[in-house]
Parts: C-alpha cells; structure tokens; sequence
C-alpha cells in the first residue's frame, strides 16, 4: 500500500497530525510524531518575514524543501507551490515535476477550488500526488477572516471540496471554515480533511511549527502554543553572554 493510501485509510479510525517544517533539524523530530509534514510557503512570513505568501518563489520553496527532505524517514512530505506557479496546467505541471524531482517529496499543495479543477486533474493523471486547500487562501485572500459565515460561501466550499476530490486529491486542508461546515464537508468527502483553525471535526489537524513552539510572537485564535521557546532561547543566551564576559566561557574543554 501506497503512502498515501495507507494515510486515506486512516479516515474515520484515528486522526492524522501534521506540521509544517522548513528544515532537516526541525523535520527529522517531527518526524516522529506527524503522518504529515508539510514546507508551506508560510516560510516567507515566519522566516522572511514577507507581508505576504505571494512573495515567496519557486526557487526557495525547494531548496528549503531539499532540506527537510534530509530530515523525514518515515512521514509524508507536501510541499506547497507558491503563488503565480500554477496559473494554468501547463505551468503547473512543469512546476511541480521541477518541485517532485528536485526535492524528492511526495506530493504538491495547491490553493482553490473550481478555478484549479483542471490543473489538478493535469497532475493527478500525471502521478503527482495533489493536496487541496479551501477557506482562508492565504495566496489569494486579501483580508484574513473566517469563511462559512454566509450561504455563498457556503456553497462556495461544498461544492469546491466535491470537484477537487473529483479531480484527484487526496486530502484538503481546510482554514479557518465555521465549524459545522468543516464538519458538513468532512463527512461528505471519503477523502482527508486537515484542519487549521477548523474543529475538531475536521480527519486531521495542522499548525505552523513556529506558532506551536511559541517562537512566533503573535497570538492567533487557532493556534495553542504548546512551549514557550523564545523563554528558553532568552534565557540560554543571557547564560552566555553572562559567561562569554566574565571568561568562563570558553574554558579548557571547549577549546582546543
């Protein structure tokens, strides 16, 4: 059984966890506890701090990609394809083959509904695994606000949900959609929905790494931060600035 398979086969029997990684230190711990790992173009805000997805490019989602890559044994990997990559099958195609061959990982992640429904199709009936995402479409939404609240968006989400498992993916994130739609949808579909931000009710769940760990600052309504990390890293380098300026750091040990 196919990776991908066996994880579809989890559906309605256990749910699927998933996190997103930008590097092979991160990803190999991940590693260990994810069915999913995903290198989401969430990187140009939480490492470059772009002021949106929309700037980050091709080039850099696969070189990062190649790093996590290094990192994963066991998990799937899914890497997104940023913004302007898939306008059309055509450049879809070429895209994410230079994406699957380059790094290695085992499927792409495209944002939208009805407008990518033949881009999907090209790269399914061209063995590339396709992960969907409906909701909040970071790559194209100018303000960020939940969906679900109307009865267009509504059936907007349904009926994009339906044509994109018909067109082949094999799962869909879901963000930030009203919580009986997220459920609605997830039951309708025999195919995987993750979400963020989107109930519990949604086959699996999905966080940036960097909000989990606390390392990011800001305080999202979907998010739980799970440490505070930014408290250890402070206090490991006041530690050794403390150290460094009173010459016990480096001592005989640590130097050569």
């Amino acid at each position: 059984m196919s990776k991908i398979k066996k994880i579809i086969s989890k559906k309605n029997k256990t749910k699927i966890v998933s996190l997103t990684a930008y590097s092979k230190n991160v990803a190999s711990i991940l590693d260990n506890y994810c069915d999913i790992i995903l290198v989401g173009d969430s990187l140009g805000s939480v490492l470059y701090n772009y002021k949106s997805t929309r700037e980050v490019n091709l080039n850099t989602m696969i070189e990062h990609s190649k790093s996590v890559r290094m990192g994963i044994k066991k998990s799937l990997m899914i890497v997104d394809m940023p913004h302007n990559t898939y306008r059309n099958p055509k450049e879809a195609l070429k895209n994410a083959k230079q994406i699957m061959k380059k790094t290695k990982c085992d499927g792409v992640k495209l944002e939208g509904g009805k407008k990518i429904y033949e881009t999907v199709k090209t790269l399914v009936k061209n063995k590339i695994p396709v992960m969907g995402h409906l909701g909040l479409l970071p790559q194209s939404d100018k303000t960020f606000k939940f969906k679900g609240k109307n009865e267009l968006e509504r059936n907007n989400i349904i009926r994009d949900a339906q044509l994109l498992e018909k067109a082949g993916v094999f799962s869909i994130v879901l963000e930030c959609v009203e919580t009986s739609l997220a459920k609605l949808v997830t039951k309708s579909l025999n195919i995987l929905t993750i979400g963020i931000g989107s109930s519990k009710y949604c086959d699996g769940q999905i966080l940036v790494f960097d909000d989990l760990i606390g390392l990011n600052p800001m305080n999202y309504r979907f998010v739980k931060k799970y440490a505070n990390i930014r408290n250890y890293i402070s206090k490991s380098v006041l530690n050794y600035s403390k150290e460094v300026r009173k010459i016990k750091f480096p001592n005989k040990k640590n130097s050569y």
